[in-house]
């Protein structure tokens, strides 16, 4: 199986399945020098950990990080991390009515075509989203890298059910349980995922994302362009089904002159490019969005085949989330911090080759 590595200079492979003895991570690229911790790890592995709200799954993972190289008394040592997190709540009987049917809205059937019918049917195996653990990981080691120069990456849900949020309080951010920057939109988000529970439905929502403190110049023209990267690294969740740049498909109803951002001999006077222009980041923040799917895990009877093609009726059994909201949002998070990290190693090295040891600052 390949395609379980992402990155160039900061490079992350991932390992493991979601009911298999562990999930693991190695990431390469990392400078030495930087103090590094399993609690700096821990912290952020903590935010995607399921919690005790309505609507969240019952399985109980500890996901305790444990760094196994790379590491020593407490600084990066430019070597190999390597990164592990156990399974210790694994219950693979639910899902022995699954073998033979292929689940709607999951990857069943194209492993199955793809692999020649050999998958791990438990949980999903390595297309369960239980997979992100070890990126949300590696997205903290990514998040250390980026602190050195003044960059900071937030993702918040800014819809979930149908409900949209309109304000953006970054403060109320770590306030509630689905990281929503608007009150009363968290609190009509909640009815909705109380309904869908009621229900045996699921719901799908959009994860906004803020980079701050990106210097210009990040980006690889033609085809490593910082949002076609980023747009890799936010599609290779498996929940979501697409992303958004700025104003985004809104761009395609305005005129030239609407859409362009003007440029002052101070900057920019407003930010519909999200950031990037050309590929290549232009100082300002990045602002980007993606759009989550419902889990396709649900308990209302949905139609679907067996190996032997016959139609069954199936209802799906198991602990699973009513949706990937909020538990996506600090793997979100981790995807961009990768990206960016890995852009920014790369545009360090030019500037080294140039013997520049900064980023210029082209308005003074």
């Amino acid at each position: 199986m390949s395609g379980n590595s992402f990155g160039v200079l900061f490079r992350v492979t991932t390992f493991g399945e979601s009911h298999g003895k562990a999930l693991g991570a190695v990431v390469e690229g990392c400078p030495p020098g930087l103090t590094l911790s399993e609690e700096y790890i821990q912290k952020e592995v903590d935010k995607r950990r399921s919690k005790e709200f309505i609507g969240q799954t019952p399985r109980k993972e500890k996901d305790r990080v444990e760094i196994l190289s790379g590491v020593f008394e407490g600084y990066t040592t430019g070597t190999p991390i390597g990164i592990v997190v156990y399974n210790t709540d694994v219950k693979s009987s639910a899902y022995q009515n699954l073998k033979e049917v292929f689940r709607p809205g999951h990857a069943d059937f194209t492993y199955h075509m793809k692999y020649g019918g050999f998958r791990d049917y438990r949980g999903g195996g390595r297309s369960s989203g239980r997979e992100t653990v070890v990126r949300v990981a590696a997205g903290a080691i990514a998040k250390r890298v980026l602190e050195e120069y003044g960059i900071s990456v937030v993702a918040y849900t800014i819809a979930l059910g149908g409900v949209v949020a309109e304000k953006r309080d970054l403060e109320f951010i770590y306030q509630n349980h689905l990281y929503c920057p608007d009150e009363e939109a968290y609190l009509r988000m909640c009815q909705k995922i109380e309904e869908a529970v009621k229900e045996g439905d699921s719901l799908g929502g959009v994860v906004e994302v803020l980079a701050r403190g990106v210097p210009a110049g990040l980006g690889e023209p033609v085809f490593d362009k910082l949002e076609a990267d980023l747009a890799k690294g936010l599609m290779s969740i498996g929940a979501v089904k697409g992303v958004e740049v700025g104003t985004g498909f809104k761009a395609a109803q305005l005129k030239g002159s609407e859409n362009n951002d003007p440029i002052s001999s101070k900057g920019f006077l407003k930010n519909d490019a999200g950031g990037i222009l050309g590929g290549i980041s232009s100082g300002q923040d990045i602002v980007l969005r993606v759009a989550v799917k419902p889990i396709p895990s649900i308990r209302k009877s949905q139609k679907t085949i067996n190996l032997q093609k016959e139609e069954v009726d199936l209802i799906i059994e198991g602990r699973h989330d009513v949706s990937a909201i909020p538990r996506i949002v600090p793997v979100v998070e981790a995807m961009v911090r990768m990206v960016l990290a890995d852009h920014l190693l790369r545009q360090l090295a030019y500037l080294a080759f140039q013997q520049r040891l900064r980023f210029p600052n082209f308005w003074g």
